[in-house]
């Protein structure tokens, strides 16, 4: 831990107010060239809430339960917060670091597993934002962490929650973000999620079924990304005589928009229709368990 001088919390970004969405919209399709109308239709979700995205306070809590978990550890580390796709942008973050003379940090990102978009691509805005700041200090990601009981330990409290507001015979139903089938990685990403799913399931539910689903695809129909998603995997539910289905966001470190939406109201809503319970457990976000992480992975600590 002595070799660094500062924690970079590194996260996606998202929205702020109404006037924020199209913006960041097209921050983050910036060079997909997805029309404006699907952008305003992916807007409304955001509307729905305000127009706001949870996940800056989210970050904003997660910071500040890290340095909470610094303090009683005696962890002398600056923690600063950066996004992708909106303020702080992270090239700023890193300005500022280079400012204060920070010269070589560790990112903590909010993304758990290996694959491209959920941690190459985050190695990648890190190596852009050095660029464009000169004498920009040194930044290492911090290894992957779905297999950490920070990570996992949350969940399957949250699982047993949700588990305990449903019948005795309520289906698990693990959900994460789909990729297209052709992105680098995604067989790692996908081996990853079953098995802290399996974990988490073994934990809070032994012997129950279970099931891996995706939610939030995007991108063309004529692409192949990974599947079932999970409206229609609730409806071939309903189809085989399942009632109750607990949903836990295994792909998430927080509840931001794609939980938000795709979860509590897309997947709750049908739900309702099919005549079936629904609840949607947890995700970590500032749970001391998971805000302790970033100062265990910086020691090394064991899984």
């Amino acid at each position: 831990m002595t070799s660094y001088d500062a924690l970079l919390l590194l996260s996606f970004g998202g929205p702020e107010g109404p006037d924020d969405v199209i913006p960041f919209l097209e921050n983050v399709t910036r060079g997909r060239d997805v029309p404006r109308e699907r952008l305003e239709e992916v807007g409304e979700h955001y509307h729905l809430f305000g127009g706001v995205s949870p996940i800056n306070r989210l970050c904003r809590e997660l910071k500040a339960a890290i340095e909470a978990d610094f303090a009683a550890h005696g962890v002398d580390l600056p923690v600063y917060w950066g996004n992708r796709n909106w303020t702080p942008y992270l090239a700023d973050t890193v300005r500022r670091m280079k400012d204060d003379g920070v010269r070589r940090a560790a990112a903590f990102v909010t993304s758990a597993y290996s694959g491209f978009s959920t941690n190459d691509q985050y190695i990648e805005d890190i190596a852009r934002a050095r660029e464009e700041v000169a004498g920009a200090p040194e930044i290492d990601k911090l290894p992957v962490y779905w297999d950490r009981s920070g990570f996992l330990g949350p969940f399957t409290d949250a699982a047993i929650s949700a588990l305990s507001d449903l019948p005795d015979d309520a289906r698990l139903v693990f959900t994460a973000h789909s990729v297209p089938l052709a992105q680098p990685n995604r067989e790692q990403y996908v081996a990853e999620l079953e098995e802290a799913a399996r974990r988490v399931a073994a934990e809070a539910a032994p012997g129950r079924p279970w099931d891996l689903v995706y939610q939030s695809r995007s991108g063309p129909p004529s692409q192949p990304w990974l599947e079932p998603q999970i409206t229609d995997h609730l409806a071939a539910l309903h189809g085989e005589g399942v009632r109750a289905v607990a949903a836990v966001p295994i792909g998430f470190v927080s509840d931001h928009m794609e939980v938000k939406f795709d979860l509590d109201v897309e997947a709750a809503d049908l739900a309702a229709e099919l005549g079936m319970a629904f609840a949607r457990a947890a995700t970590p976000g500032s749970d001391p368990r998971f805000a302790a992480l970033p100062r265990e992975l910086l020691n090394g600590a064991p899984a």
